[in-house]
């Protein structure tokens, strides 16, 4: 797996862009203006990703339909030097659709103790935890 980096104009846009060349732009968000996510925030959409297609692989593999599929991604950061780390991540699913909500959950809790490698290579220094919604009602 590799990315490439290019430098987009003078201050701290940049377009990161993978072998297929697919690309995201990436900025300094506390710059007025900016025109892409922070690497922190591509950190957090890199777990709802990763994590989303895992439960979304195995419901489908269980034969429910999925209408709707949203997830919402919060991370907690925490001072180290000069750095702030993530210290926490919640992950929040709202599934729409004829899903059994056990079937959900239980999609949730695989990917995120077994398939999702973001969140496992997050996971020694990271709490991450999430929630599953069906339908509004949470399971």
């Amino acid at each position: 797996m590799k990315i490439t980096l290019n430098r987009l104009n003078d201050d701290f846009l940049f377009e990161c862009t993978n072998s297929q060349g697919n690309s995201i732009l990436l900025d300094n968000t506390s710059q007025p203006g900016a025109k892409g996510v922070s690497p922190m925030e591509s950190v957090l959409m890199a777990v709802a990703g990763c994590s989303g297609i895992d439960v979304v692989a195995i419901l489908k593999k269980q034969r429910q339909e999925i209408t709707g599929f949203q997830a919402e991604v919060e991370g907690e950061r925490i001072p180290v030097d000069d750095a702030k780390p993530f210290k926490s991540i919640k992950v929040r699913f709202l599934l729409e659709g004829n899903i059994d909500p056990k079937k959900a959950l239980k999609a949730a809790q695989l990917s995120f103790e077994k398939y999702c490698s973001v969140s496992k290579t997050l996971e020694p220094n990271v709490e991450i935890g999430y929630e599953v919604l069906v339908n509004g009602e949470k399971v």
